[in-house]
Parts: C-alpha cells; sequence; structure tokens
C-alpha cells in the first residue's frame, strides 16, 4: 500500500485499500478568478472491507465511476451481490496488549547474514553494537536457524530478492549452525545458546522468525517430523492483482515446485508445537514473515480470506499477545529514490493499520545515508526502533 492523490475517480488506482474523499462547496468568483471554499468541507472515508469468503478493493474507471472489485481466491466461490457494514470483527489497538520490544532498541540479523546467520556472527554483532554504546534490548534472530531443504532451480544467489529455489522446512527445531556452537563456551542447542547472549549482553527480548507456512515454500510432505501435520504439495493459482512485488520475485520457483502446505485442520497444531518448542528455548517472541504466499493458495479451501482467517486465527491462539504488523515495504537500502517515498507511505499506512495494530516501520541501516532521516521518522512514528547491521561487521 502506498498513498496516491487526485481529484477524479479514473485517478484512483486499482487495489486501492483506503479511500478519503474532501468534498467541497461549489467554487466562488471573485475578480474573474475561481476560488474553492474550504470553510464547509465534508471528509468521507471509504473502507473496503470482507463480506463472508470475499474481500474487496477499490479502483477508478476511464468514465471517473468509482467501482468496488470484489474476489475471493477460488473459481467455485462466486457471488452476485455483496453487503456493506460495519463488521466488528476486530479489537481495536487501545484494547491489545502493547508488544514489549515497542519500549526497547533492537536489532535484526536479517541484513548482516541474510540466511547465512549463526551463533558466531550474532555474537560479533552484538558486541559490536555494546562496544559502539548502544547495546540493543531485544534481538530478532532472522531466515537461517530454521532445518530446511533447498529445491533448486539454477544456481543459487546470495540475494534474498531473486530466488532460485525454494525451501521447505524439515523440523521445528533449530538447525545445525546452532547445535554444538563453541566460543570460548560450548552450546549444545538453542535454549543454552539464547540464555547465553541474554546474560552476557542484557537482551531482554530474543525473537525467531519463521513463515506463516513454515518456510518460503513451505514445509517438506516426505519430512519425518511434518509428516503429523499431513501436509502435500499444492501449486500455485494465480488470479490477476493478487500477486504483489515480493511475491513476483520468487514467485517463478514456486510455480515450478509448489508450495508445502498444513491443512487449516492441522495448522493450530503446528503453530503450537512450534512457539511451544520456541518457548522452551527461551525465545521471548516471534517475527511472522511470507504471509502473502497463503493468498495464493485459496482454491479448493473457500478463498483468500477463508483460508487466510484460518492461519491467523490459528497463529493469534497459539501466540495469545498482542501485535505489532509491518505497515511497508522493507528497507530497500540500494534504493536512493525510495527512501522518502517508503516513509510517507508507512506514515499514510499507519492511519489505518494503526487503529488495529502497533504499527511497524520496519528496521534500517545505522550507518547509511539516510540513517538520520529514517531514525527521526521512527521517533515521529511511535514504532519499534530496530536497527540493521552491514555484512561487512
Amino acid at each position: 500500500m502506498i498513498p496516491s492523490f487526485g481529484d477524479s475517480g479514473c485517478e484512483v488506482p486499482a487495489e486501492t485499500q483506503m479511500l478519503l474523499l474532501e468534498t467541497r462547496e461549489k467554487s466562488t468568483v471573485q475578480n474573474g478568478l475561481s476560488k474553492p471554499t474550504t470553510e464547509n468541507s465534508l471528509y468521507i472515508l471509504l473502507l473496503p472491507v470482507l463480506d463472508g469468503p470475499f474481500r474487496a478493493s477499490l479502483q477508478g474507471n476511464t468514465v471517473n465511476e468509482l467501482e468496488f472489485c470484489i474476489e475471493s481466491g477460488d473459481p467455485i466461490v462466486q457471488t452476485s451481490q455483496i453487503l456493506a457494514k460495519h463488521k466488528g470483527t476486530f479489537n481495536h489497538v487501545e484494547n491489545k496488549k502493547i508488544p514489549a520490544h515497542v519500549d526497547w532498541f533492537g536489532w535484526s540479523t536479517w541484513d548482516a547474514f541474510y540466511h547465512k546467520v549463526d551463533p558466531e556472527g550474532i555474537e560479533k554483532g552484538l558486541k559490536s553494537l555494546s562496544e559502539g554504546g548502544f547495546p540493543p534490548k531485544f534481538l530478532i534472530i532472522d531466515e537461517g536457524w530454521q532445518n530446511k531443504v533447498m529445491e533448486v532451480e539454477a544456481d543459487e544467489t546470495d540475494s534474498p530478492y531473486h530466488a532460485t529455489s525454494v525451501d521447505r522446512l524439515t523440523s521445528i527445531e533449530e538447525n545445525d549452525k546452532f547445535k554444538g556452537f563453541r566460543s570460548g563456551k560450548s552450546y549444545a542447542n538453542l535454549r543454552e545458546f539464547v540464555k547465553f547472549i541474554e546474560e552476557e549482553y542484557g537482551l531482554k527480548l530474543v525473537y525467531a522468525c519463521h513463515a506463516l507456512i513454515g518456510s518460503w515454500g513451505g514445509v517438506l510432505p516426505t519430512s519425518e517430523e511434518m509428516r503429523k501435520y499431513d501436509p502435500w504439495i499444492k501449486h500455485i493459482v494465480q488470479s490477476p492483482g493478487n500477486v504483489s512485488h515480493v511475491i513476483c520475485t520468487t514467485l517463478g520457483p514456486m510455480e515450478k515446485y509448489g508450495i508445502g502446505m498444513i491443512a487449516p485442520s492441522n495448522i493450530y497444531r503446528f503453530y503450537d508445537d512450534l512457539h511451544s518448542y520456541l518457548a522452551s528455548c527461551n525465545v521471548d517472541g516471534v517475527k511472522v514473515d511470507v504471509q502473502n504466499v497463503l493468498e495464493l493458495l485459496g482454491s479448493c479451501y473457500g478463498g483468500r480470506v477463508a483460508l487466510m482467517g484460518r492461519y491467523q486465527e490459528a497463529l493469534e491462539e497459539s501466540l495469545k499477545q498482542g501485535a505489532a504488523t509491518r505497515v511497508s515495504e522493507g528497507f530497500m537500502q540500494m534504493e536512493p529514490t525510495f527512501q522518502t517515498l517508503r516513509v510517507a507511505a508507512v506514515a499514510f499506512n499507519s492511519l489505518l493499520m494503526g487503529e488495529i495494530a502497533v504499527p511497524d516501520w520496519d528496521m534500517f541501516f545505522s550507518d547509511h545515508y539516510t540513517a538520520e532521516f529514517h531514525a527521526a521518522a521512527r521517533a515521529l512514528g511511535g514504532c519499534p526502533v530496530y536497527v540493521q547491521l552491514r555484512r561487512s561487521h
């Protein structure tokens, strides 16, 4: 979601999620010049919502009409009538528990390591930040701690933005990088490592990242541990307008190999097992990534709304906590013209999402040429403040 502006119906982009209209009295003419008056302006908010298994968005057409676009994501789920009303299906943010990490400075391991994160690198990063006078109080162990297998389409690349493979989860436990690690001390597992860095570096919170569907490519159906959730390979069914930017960068291999999907009837058991294990490892919370892929898997499950609803309900029941939610595209450090657009986008998006959850404006590089700009924006945004380190660190 990014902001757009205009004064006619044809300028309303497709997939508009929120539309604020300003209406004014007709212009008055003074000395031959037309001068609009704002004394009696009226503001109207149009917010497309869900109706049963259908989701809605707004779009303009060439004759300046405003259209509702209604879709389910499942070819067999159709309707000829949609009712719009105040749904009352979620609690406002003031009635939710504010996540503890909002009050602390943090570090995410993502851009420092991508999927190559390991205990030694995490220790070096924590030591670097502490010696620099800014010890983080919460840590996100991002991609790279889980047990996965890769199905490769072409030569692997080190860039996460041009994936050539699909990775599938084989176990809820940590991979071998986080077992038997030695650096002056021996950490037999993730639990011992997390306990050590909390005590050594004064961390108050440690989070771990996992995808909504387990991993980017879901779970591995032939894995002995995953079999109890009865997963299978489901191939992507696309419908117009439902492929986001993030999906587009990885859709090729996903289309070729499909997604290792857990049925909605078993997804709570998977989440509960995963989160219970992480809790036993002293992990305090999770960052749930890759949520948009699920919208491509709605056929045969009543569509994207029905499927996403069941997954989200299971996720929230498993975690039993209030949430922060990303309100932006990721921090693209190599895009020089993207920085101001991105901050403008998250500010506008926070108007809507801030009513539902604590807006998360994402991490940023502490030594980027726009670092001060991003830091000031987050100070105003009332959002969590956490940074990335460059890979050379």
